[in-house]
């Protein structure tokens, strides 16, 4: 069903380190060049790097967007694909100058209680994001308060995504005591391994139960539903924010003012992520993002106005 999917699957070994929730080597990241593609004069104006969640598709469209938005602008950028608490921890020590993609206030509250005084909140750029558990669209449910007494029609499984994830910490904090799931299996492991068992279920017509959030492709790729949360265990809606290293503003002033004033709607990322994740078969972003940003021209250098 989704070439890149089956790609991603093949090359899993290459990001083996986030199966383990460890950080991943950023040159075995989908798409990810860690070679300095600047000019001499982007070496000038600095080189920054950004810090990418492992599986997070909107996180990866935004970071790559930036990066070719900052090297149009010559400066030099390097994405560096990790899981959550090392993206948090690097962004705390300064080995990473900023990220797209923490979202609030529930997902990521916890690593925002531990490293929230040591890093930086640039802006909030999107703010129709939710966590969800999707299940396919015909399965017999539609409710969360109907798993736990129809367990057996998903293999008494639930499939997550990486350990580290604060989806993952809301399942286990909240979704699962709250509904009385604790007698199901609460699978985790990686977003490539959680879209490969997706893929499989849905090419065999079987039920499955996966944690995802939105905004992501897989709700054009598969045919799923939401289940509803009437106990509003995974929250409501969130915003998505850009968040630095102390300093970052500073160093780079005119970088720091173009992500405080960030914005993207769900019709342009949707846009995005179903042309890198969904249209295409390939990792390298590279000219996908060019594509998208000629096509998207005046919102693009509206980000550096």
């Amino acid at each position: 069903m989704n070439k890149r999917l089956l790609k991603v699957v093949a090359g899993a070994v290459a990001i083996g380190a986030a199966l383990t929730g460890c950080s991943s080597d950023p040159g075995n990241a989908p798409g990810n060049d860690t070679t300095a593609q600047g000019t001499d004069a982007a070496q000038d104006k600095g080189e920054l790097t950004i810090a990418v969640f492992n599986g997070w598709e909107e996180g990866i469209a935004t970071s790559e967007l930036w990066k070719h938005v900052l090297e149009e602008q010559g400066y030099s950028a390097e994405l560096s694909y990790v899981d959550a608490a090392p993206v948090f921890a690097g962004l705390a020590s300064g080995d990473y100058d900023f990220t797209t993609d923490v979202w609030l206030p529930v997902t990521h509250a916890g690593y925002i209680e531990e490293f929230g005084d040591q890093i930086v909140d640039l802006s909030p750029w999107f703010d129709q994001a939710k966590l969800t558990v999707a299940v396919n669209e015909d399965a017999p449910i539609d409710s969360l308060a109907e798993l736990a007494d129809n367990a057996d029609l998903f293999g008494n499984t639930i499939v997550g995504i990486e350990a580290g994830a604060g989806l993952t910490q809301t399942m286990e904090s909240a979704v699962i005591p709250g509904y009385g799931l604790e007698g199901m299996t609460f699978q985790t492991s990686s977003t490539v391994a959680m879209l490969a068992e997706l893929t499989a279920a849905t090419d065999a017509g079987e039920n499955i139960a996966v944690t995802l959030w939105e905004p992501h492709w897989a709700y054009e790729a598969f045919p799923i539903k939401n289940l509803e949360d009437p106990e509003g265990a995974l929250g409501g809606a969130e915003t998505i924010h850009v968040y630095s290293r102390t300093g970052f503003a500073d160093d780079f002033p005119e970088v720091a003012g173009w992500l405080e004033n960030f914005e993207m709607d769900g019709e342009l990322l949707y846009n995005l992520e179903d042309l890198l994740f969904n249209q295409n078969d390939t990792d390298d972003y590279g000219p996908l993002i060019e594509q998208w940003v000629e096509e998207n021209r005046e919102y693009v250098d509206g980000l550096t106005s």
